[in-house]
């Protein structure tokens, strides 16, 4: 027996040494020839820039090739990974990253030879870039397949329905391409074995059986259907996915929660996401106590608080509810969540939070409160946190609540903290020295505070830091080599607007090779930084404002070979400027270059050169037919020396949105080719030589918001095309040029308009009685067009009696300004209706009547100037109501009576009322004391005047002549006998006056 024994175990030993040789991966076992011909004819049809395939040669054994698979037994072709594994580089990596991503994706076609893999059972063609074919039909024919994964490989077209054929299929994912179901999802229901199913981002907008197609597969685990343009199934169904474990209906357009969700007790993780779901957050989830991923954010739930019943959901280690309406306090029911290792609650109007809540979330690895409006000491919930998740937490993103207080030292104590972004509160104080000791930090945003004090040096020890930001506080003080010592992961520095100074030795090489480096606004000069030229993969560089002068360094334009943004302004940099580097952005503006405009490039799209000492023509510049500025949007060249004409060759700047030619000394007409330009938002020729009319072409501007063609000298009368055709003006500025006629009754069609400054021309006519219906200046909560701008509009305005330029405040400002022009008749009362505008001038005409008593109801109005017009009567009382009134003008009219006392009116200097007949403060004369005042108690209505005022000096002599002519010439008038005596007297007198004077002269 024993002997049987030992003989059964040795051959047992054989038939196991027999088995691990042939199962062995090192195996000899050489691949099929036909399908090494089928695999090459494939290669042959691919394009591989990168050369992956590179191993895929004749003559070679094929099992051995990069993402082929052999079955060691029989030596046939079982799988193909060929997916491309590596993730997508980051938004902000630089561009070589993302060309190399790109150059590494498999393209070209698909050979059917694929079909003579009889044994494939894995076929994986993922993120790869197939140019928006069609999947080939013949993948259906690969009757073997049990995983097929063409996701993300830039697919298009109808999906075949013959994949219904591939029965053995387990897992087929074909999403985040660009498919549709043209009619139904039926061919789903012969893959009997599949377990999971991702057709996300497929159009199934015109399927309404998705869910009982898919609730026929029993062995579904996994159903993934995100951005599939899925709606509401209105009619109740019955659902019985009894494996279904992992349900995604993210991104889709349904308006509330599908009900039957709440019956499937298997399902572990939910993603609801991005829906739009209305309503209240349902209360069946807490019956899902399975659940471990629950993602419900960038709903329109109405604002709720923190719904109880989460502490029921006791497994749940993913919750998101970014974006969802939640109001109110951090609730005790997230406390109960202490499986939880990822929360989200960002982006909702969250106020308090109590930091013992936080205690209990001892497995915490992320958090997310950011975007919410807690106030609360900082210190107070780092010191909750360090409690129990000390060693865990690798990501707390706190920015942009009312966070305050300081930052102290337990901040250090978070080991693994990877991920910590404070910015966008109210902290102050210093970051503290031992910030060096959080070894693992990748990411430290602290920028949009308080902060003060310097740097800490032990920031150089983060040798594991990729993105610094401490911008926009009030740092200061000195900054060494140390600062960056150990920065050798140094990806991202952010730093601008701080007091900064930092001048290395000029020896000194970074340790860190960043894409990006902002240090605005810090003291780097007066010499350009020579550290800068060992930066040899920034992709974005902004040292604007740092002190420094000089000529530019040549190094400096070939320090990288793709700019995405580069800003130098506001130094006093000199000199001259061959070529614009290759870049997205470019701000040399506020320096003093000097010499003809730099040679740009066709990649350019934003080119700041304003308030420069550039100088020349501008046809060189925009009509070299070797680099046409194609992809320009905004051209800024305001404040130069440019001479000559505007040259007439915009046809090719297609998507030029912003140009700005304001302040320089060019000459001639407005060419006709700029009418080309149909998505300009803003076009400014201010204070320049040009002449003319404006031209028609430029009714096809349909887009602009700004048009400035002030100080100039152009003539004619304003089109009434502005009007009808440019419906989206916010700003129009014919300001000091020639335009005669009158104004257009189309202005009142331009809704938006925010700005109208006519003044400084010839202009005759009225002042138009529509005007009211300008909406942007007569509604409150008007939606102001400028706000949905980043890039800051600039527009030269007279308010207030001064000329100013307004940029960041321009979205706000309202003003109406017609001086110095020949408008006749009286001002229009329904000007009144003008309720929002800050500003309106009519100083300088020839109007005439009285000053509209409603005037008074323009209650936003801060500058009022009607001087030097022939405006008669009194200052209307309602002026009382106008109490953000701080300028004034009304000299130089004819106005009288006494200036309404009780108001604001008296505040202003004696000059805004000069060259009237005006009396009571501030002028000097004083009224009579008979005379009654305006009533401004009541609102400036004439209600309880006791009459009018009357002057009885001018009455005393009126009554003294009439008397007197009566009295003694009517007399000698009508009495003959009178008459005859009177003048027979007055004969006597004279003979006797003149015997006096002849005996005088004897």
């Amino acid at each position: 027996m024993r002997a049987v024994t030992i003989s059964l175990f040795l051959f047992l030993l054989v038939i196991a040494a027999t088995c691990i040789s042939f199962c062995d991966g090192n195996s000899n076992v050489l691949c099929i020839e036909s399908e090494r011909q089928a695999l090459l004819k494939f290669k042959q049809d691919l394009i591989d820039q990168s050369n992956r395939l590179s191993s895929w040669v004749e003559g070679e054994d094929c099992c051995e090739w990069i993402g082929v698979f052999c079955n060691n037994l029989t030596a046939h072709v079982n799988e193909l990974h060929l997916g491309l594994l590596s993730s997508n580089p980051d938004v902000d990596a630089p561009v070589a990253e993302w060309d190399a991503y790109v150059r590494s994706k498999l393209g070209g076609k698909i050979n059917p030879s694929l079909l003579d893999l009889k044994h494939l059972s894995f076929l994986d063609l993922s993120n790869n870039n197939f140019s928006g074919m069609q999947i080939p039909e013949f993948i259906a024919s690969l009757k073997s397949l049990t995983y097929l994964n063409l996701s993300g490989a830039n697919f298009e077209g109808e999906i075949p329905r013959k994949l219904g054929n591939l029965s053995k299929l387990h897992c087929l994912d074909l999403g985040h391409n660009s498919l549709f179901e043209a009619k139904t999802l039926q061919w789903v229901s012969g893959l009997s074995s599949l377990q999971s199913l991702d057709l996300s981002e497929a159009d199934l907008g015109k399927e309404t059986d998705w869910q009982q197609v898919t609730n026929k597969l029993p062995s579904l685990v996994e159903l993934h259907l995100s951005r599939c343009k899925l709606n509401n199934d209105p009619s109740p169904i019955s659902v019985n996915y009894t494996s279904l474990a992992v349900l995604d209906l993210s991104e889709n357009m349904l308006s509330s929660v599908p009900t039957w969700i709440f019956s499937l007790r298997t399902l572990v993780s939910i993603d609801l996401s991005n829906n739009g779901v209305e309503g209240v957050i349902p209360n069946g989830f807490q019956n899902l106590s399975s659940l471990k991923f629950l993602d419900l954010s960038l709903n329109s739930f109405s604002s709720i608080s923190i719904p109880s019943w989460l502490s029921n959901l006791n497994q749940l280690q993913f919750l998101g509810l970014c974006s969802v309406g939640l109001q109110g306090d951090f609730s005790s029911a997230i406390a109960n969540l202490s499986s939880v290792t990822h929360l989200d609650l960002s982006y909702n109007q969250l106020e308090t939070i109590v930091p013992k809540c936080l205690e209990s979330l001892c497995n915490l690895r992320e958090m997310d409160l950011s975007y919410n409006r807690i106030e609360h000491e900082v210190s107070e919930i780092i010191e909750s946190l360090s409690k129990y998740s000390l060693d865990r937490l690798e990501s707390l993103n706190l920015a942009f609540n009312n966070l305050s207080g300081n930052l102290t030292d337990q901040i250090s104590q978070f080991k693994n903290l990877a991920y910590l972004s404070l910015s966008g509160n109210s902290i102050s104080g210093p970051i503290p020295f031992s910030i060096g000791k959080l070894s693992s930090l990748k990411v430290l945003d602290v920028s949009n505070n308080r902060l003060n004090s310097t740097l800490p040096q032990s920031l150089g020890q983060l040798g594991n830091l990729e993105n610094l930001d401490v911008s926009n506080n009030m740092l200061e003080g000195n900054i060494s080599e140390m600062h960056f010592s150990s920065l050798t992961r140094l990806r991202i520095l952010r730093a601008s607007n701080n007091k900064l100074t930092f001048k290395p030795n000029p020896s000194w090489i970074p340790p860190f090779h960043c894409e990006s480096i902002e240090l605005g606004n810090w003291h780097l000069g007066p010499q350009f930084p020579r550290w800068l030229q060992f930066q040899k993969n920034l992709s974005s560089l902004d040292i604007s404002d740092t002190g420094i002068s000089g000529v530019i360094p040549t190094w400096f334009w070939n320090l990288s070979t793709r700019f995405d943004c580069q800003n130098i302004s506001h130094n006093k940099l000199v000199g001259g400027i061959s070529h614009l580097p290759r870049s997205t952005m470019v701000d040399l503006s506020s320096n003093q270059f000097t010499g003809p405009l730099p040679r740009a490039i066709s990649d350019s799209m934003i080119l700041f050169l304003s308030k420069n000492l550039f100088s020349g023509s501008l046809s060189n510049f925009l009509c070299n037919s070797s680099h046409k500025l194609e992809n320009l949007f905004i051209l800024d060249m305001e404040s130069n020396l440019l001479s000559g004409e505007i040259p007439d060759c915009w046809e090719n700047l297609k998507i030029l949105e912003v140009l700005n030619l304001g302040n320089n000394k060019l000459t001639g007409k407005i060419p006709r080719s700029l009418g080309s330009l149909r998505r300009i938002v803003s076009l400014n020729f201010r204070n320049n030589s040009l002449f003319g009319e404006i031209p028609s072409t430029l009714q096809h501007l349909a887009e602009m918001l700004i048009l400035d063609l002030s100080e100039n000298q152009f003539t004619g009368s304003i089109p009434a095309w502005i009007g009808d055709k440019l419906s989206e003006l916010v700003v129009l500025n014919l300001h000091s040029n020639d335009f005669q006629a009158y104004i257009p009754d189309q202005i009142c069609a331009l809704n938006s308009l925010q700005v109208l400054d006519l003044g400084s021309n010839n202009i005759s006519g009225l002042i138009p009685k529509c005007f009211c219906n300008l909406s942007a200046m007569a509604l409150d909560h008007f939606a102001r067009k400028l706000d949905y701008f980043t890039y800051h509009f600039n527009a030269l305005l007279v308010m207030k009696g001064r000329k100013d330029e307004y940029s960041t405040t321009l979205r706000f400002v309202t003003s109406i300004d017609l001086s110095v022009n020949s408008l006749t008749g009286e001002i229009s009362k329904e000007l009144g209706n003008l309720t929002v505008l800050l500003s309106l001038n009519l100083s300088g005409n020839l109007l005439t009547g009285k000053i509209p008593e409603n005037i008074g109801n323009m209650e936003s109005l801060e500058s009022l100037d009607l001087s030097m017009n022939q405006l008669h009567g009194e200052i209307p009382s309602s002026f009382s109501n106008l109490n953000f009134l701080n300028h004034l003008n009304l000299s130089y009219n004819n106005l009288t009576g006494q200036i309404p006392t009780g108001t604001q009116l008296q505040s202003f200097e004696k000059f805004s009322y000069i060259g009237n007949h005006l009396c009571g403060p501030p002028v000097t004369k004083n009224c009579s004391t008979n005379d009654v005042t305006p009533n401004v108690t009541n609102g400036g209505s004439s209600k309880g005047r006791k009459g009018s005022k009357v002057n009885w000096l001018y009455v005393s002599i009126v009554v003294g002549f009439v008397m007197g002519f009566w009295g003694v010439v009517a007399p000698l008038f009508f009495i003959r006998s009178w008459r005859f005596a009177y003048y027979k007297k007055l004969e006597h007198i004279g003979d006797k006056l003149y015997v006096f004077w002849a005996t005088i002269g004897m």
